[in-house]
């Protein structure tokens, strides 16, 4: 059998290794999505994994990126989905892997890194200085870290793109996979960008 390449632009059959790390235990269907930043490339590979003998469009597997909208004041150093770990500052990054078609009970387990502060070295002591790399260490040790355990939403079909998660206030987490750009009329999530945190959070 043909070997499939992994990259971008081609589908390839895969499954996610168990990536709950602090207790609980990841549901084996937990997976995700290839991102068709081009129609044509998700047909194609569609139609390779045919080729390849797939036995059922509801097994099929998918590679795509990650994506970081950030809703808060605060900085996203990094963060995490399903053990995938990606960048925080807004711009896609590979890879995560998931069902072609949804399923219930898909979830997406995210811990990510939080910058209270994000332009504190504006008052640090000149580069380069002891007293910067001083400031600097001591800036990174008030870095905050949080996990959230989120439901994927359905997606019709296989009409599905990158997967985003959207960092609000209150440490709270949304995702989807809409092939919408946020700001779009039709894109589900509306939550305003920086956003400053409320007085009081809801529990």
């Amino acid at each position: 059998m043909p070997k499939v390449k992994k990259n971008s632009k081609t589908l390839a059959k895969a499954w996610v290794a168990p990536a709950f790390p602090v207790g609980g235990r990841m549901p084996t269907d937990v997976r995700v999505v290839i991102s068709k930043g081009q129609k044509q490339w998700w047909l194609l590979g569609l139609l390779g994994l045919s080729m390849f003998g797939c036995s059922s469009s509801d097994n099929e597997m998918a590679g795509g990126n990650l994506q970081a909208v950030n809703h808060t004041l605060s900085a996203i150093n990094w963060m995490s989905v399903n053990g995938y770990r990606a960048d925080g500052g807004g711009g896609r990054s590979c890879c995560i892997i998931m069902p072609v078609k949804w399923r219930p009970g898909l979830k997406a387990n995210i811990e990510w890194e939080v910058d209270p502060d994000p332009y504190a070295y504006s008052r640090w002591p000149p580069l380069g200085t002891e007293g910067y790399r001083e400031a600097q260490a001591k800036h990174r040790a008030n870095y905050q870290h949080y996990k959230a355990i989120v439901e994927i939403p359905e997606w019709p079909s296989t009409d599905s793109c990158d997967l985003k998660v959207h960092f609000l206030t209150c440490n709270r987490v949304k995702v989807t996979t809409a092939c919408a750009v946020y700001g779009q009329p039709n894109y589900p999530i509306k939550d305003p960008l920086e956003s400053k945190e409320p007085a009081e959070c809801p529990k």
